[in-house]
């Protein structure tokens, strides 16, 4: 029977709710451009009344069972809207159920989205409070001590217990919108004070990491010192020593690098990005307009962005693998001829093409138009983490790694030891090298994303 609503055709009902979504879109903050959203009171009192109105169509089409194929079909026709590739990801579970509930849902939009400024959550409160009193004014003749009354009592249930109220739902049956608000409110809170938390955790554990490590200059003289003092006998052990305190340096410059707030900040917004289709994120990009006129910082940070996308599914177990690594004497030089005799074995699965990560790279060769020395200016240890996962880009790298090792012309030279008569041993060249081996050799599921990490 499929749709059979007296009043509105469905084609009607799908044109309102894009609409809607339309509203929705721009209570989080942002306009389609970019530009931040400016909303007044009373604009938020119109997208209200929108939402009245999809919660009291959509509660009487529930309530006749005459309706019920009705629903059915609307949700098919919300289905196929939302999985167009240019439907906002952020909404992609839009429903029946969730129209049910819209004024709740555009609430959530209005307050949740970040920052939170000050004019914007006047007008939200101002609108919210002009609602419930020109409601209250149609059943009560003092509405305004009514409405006094009701925030007294419902400011005594939070000061109760504020540690359980923002997880107490409102019924969605209610008309004070004010109670949906503070509800809300405390969620935000709660969410907030939960991220400060972990930043606060995390700012501990980077300082720690950054404290355990010797800085270049102290490697430095510590090397010079052992040179000059060592007993000839106890050479060997004073080397590795030496080793030692170079790998503690480059493990705890990854660490700090991934564990920086900086760092946590691109890649939860490269999450977002790439949560969308290929083509949503794809525009995304080139709306940046990057090209050779583009100052070098900014395609850095894209390039940096680009390649902590690909990586951002397997965060958790990039930290937990660089916390595992130990120490292991194998000399840089060794761990650059396993990478050189290992590179031809790696394949590219028709998975590996059709996967996210797999576009992400394929986008970013693009970019790089065969300029690879701009992965140079890329943290060692994103760079190792990352790029193995794609063949083509991993050997390019790997092929300026080695013209560098043996002292070739490069357009790049990021160390003097072959013209100095030295072997590369805490050079940045070696730390690449090095990074490269402990995720590609000793943690190469790493590389393929799986869960299980192999130990150096």
């Amino acid at each position: 029977m499929g749709w059979n609503h007296p009043d509105i055709s469905l084609e009607e009902m799908i044109k309102l709710i894009k609409g809607f979504v339309d509203i929705l879109i721009l209570a989080s903050g942002y306009q389609s451009s970019g530009l931040l959203a400016h909303w007044d009171s009373y604009n938020i009192k119109r997208a209200f009344q929108w939402a009245h109105f999809f919660e009291n169509a959509f509660r009487r089409l529930r309530c006749f069972d005459v309706y019920q194929e009705s629903i059915v079909e609307l949700d098919a026709a919300l289905i196929e809207m939302t999985s167009h590739p240019a439907f906002p990801q952020g909404l992609v579970h839009l429903s029946s159920a969730t129209l049910r509930r819209a004024r709740s849902f555009l609430l959530e939009h209005l307050l949740h989205n970040l920052p939170l400024r000050d004019s914007h959550l006047q007008a939200v409160l101002t609108a919210i409070i002009e609602i419930d009193l020109s409601d209250l004014s149609m059943t009560e003749h003092d509405c305004l001590n009514a409405y006094l009354n009701d925030l007294t009592l419902q400011n005594r249930i939070c000061m109760m217990d504020t540690s359980t109220f923002s997880d107490v739902t409102p019924s969605m049956e209610t008309e004070n919108f004010t109670e949906l608000t503070v509800h809300e409110l405390f969620r935000r809170q709660s969410s907030v004070s939960c991220i400060s938390i972990i930043e606060e955790g995390v700012d501990v554990l980077a300082n720690v990491v950054k404290n355990s490590s010797w800085k270049d200059s102290d490697c430095s003289l510590f090397r010079e010192q052992m040179s000059h003092e060592t007993v000839p006998a106890l050479l060997p052990i004073a080397e590795e020593l030496v080793d030692f305190v170079t790998w503690n340096q480059w493990k705890s410059r990854a660490l700090s690098y991934f564990l920086d707030k900086r760092t946590i900040r691109l890649v939860s917004g490269a999450s977002l990005i790439f949560s969308g289709a290929n083509k949503q994120w794809r525009k995304v990009f080139g709306q940046l307009n990057i090209s050779e006129k583009s100052s070098e910082d900014d395609l850095h940070e894209t390039i940096e962005l680009l390649l902590l996308g690909s990586i951002a599914s397997r965060w958790n177990c990039i930290i937990e693998h660089l916390m595992s690594v130990s120490y292991d004497s194998v000399p840089i030089s060794k761990q650059y001829h396993v990478l050189a005799s290992s590179v031809f074995e790696i394949s590219q699965t028709e998975e590996i093409k059709k996967s996210k990560e797999g576009d992400i790279l394929d986008y970013l060769m693009e970019l790089l138009g065969g300029q690879i020395h701009l992965l140079w200016k890329s943290s060692p240890a994103l760079a190792a983490v990352s790029l193995p996962f794609w063949p083509t880009l991993y050997r390019f790298y790997l092929s300026d790694i080695e013209i560098q090792f043996q002292g070739k012309p490069s357009m790049i030279r990021c160390c003097n030891c072959i013209q100095d008569s030295n072997e590369h041993k805490d050079c940045e060249l070696a730390e690449r090298i090095w990074c490269l081996y402990i995720f590609h050799v000793c943690g190469s599921q790493i590389i393929r994303g799986g869960a299980v990490v192999f130990d150096c």
